[in-house]
């Protein structure tokens, strides 16, 4: 796959990624969903941290958390070049260019956006810059989740062991479509581990 193919694919998630926050967060208040089908919902809420909400501790955490991802992106970046350099396998270089995009989605929100939007509560919505400034500053931006696929939301069924008589949820985690395209690009590669790295 050619750099300018890659390129393509990583404008293209950063679009979809960009419009769809932007979105989110200029019509949602925090924390307000919306069904769509029992098992998908569209829900906004705003992640301080990493994936799975974890969060680096003290005030400098979020700073040490921007720049990590800012050094990170620069080594998904050269892997890419590299791979692109070296004529690697077209799948693998599609995946890397899908792990780029999410991860520089990501990034976009936790270094611009403290700059750009007010602050989003529950009872007020966000607004793209404020006459009064932003709700926070450089690097303290916070990512903007809106996704949820909740597969299975009931009262498992007495016969299990252990758990049987409890409610349980499937897969409860909000997410964005950068990660959803980090995901996406990492089981690819594992899927096609072969065909990414083939055996010289």
């Amino acid at each position: 796959m050619s750099l300018k193919k890659s390129i393509l694919v990583i404008i293209l998630v950063l679009l979809i990624d960009q419009i769809t926050k932007i979105y989110i967060k200029t019509h949602f208040s925090l924390h307000e969903e919306m069904k769509v089908f029992d098992w998908f919902r569209i829900i906004f809420v705003e992640n301080k941290g990493m994936a799975w909400g974890f969060e680096l501790p003290g005030s400098y955490g979020k700073l040490v958390l921007s720049l990590f991802r800012l050094v990170a992106i620069t080594g998904i970046g050269y892997w890419l070049y590299d791979s692109v350099r070296k004529n690697s396998p077209a799948i693998l270089t599609f995946c890397i260019a899908l792990i780029f995009a999410g991860a520089f989605g990501n990034i976009i929100d936790s270094i611009f956006y403290g700059l750009l939007f007010s602050e989003s509560t529950p009872v007020t919505i966000g607004s793209f810059l404020p006459e009064g400034g932003g709700y926070e500053s450089i690097f303290y931006g916070k990512v903007v989740d809106m996704i949820q696929f909740t597969f299975y939301d009931d009262t498992l069924p007495e016969w299990i062991p252990f758990w049987g008589g409890d409610h349980f949820s499937f897969f409860d985690p909000v997410f964005n479509i950068a990660d959803s395209a980090i995901s996406v690009g990492v089981f690819l590669l594992i899927i096609f581990n072969k065909k990414a790295f083939p055996k010289k």
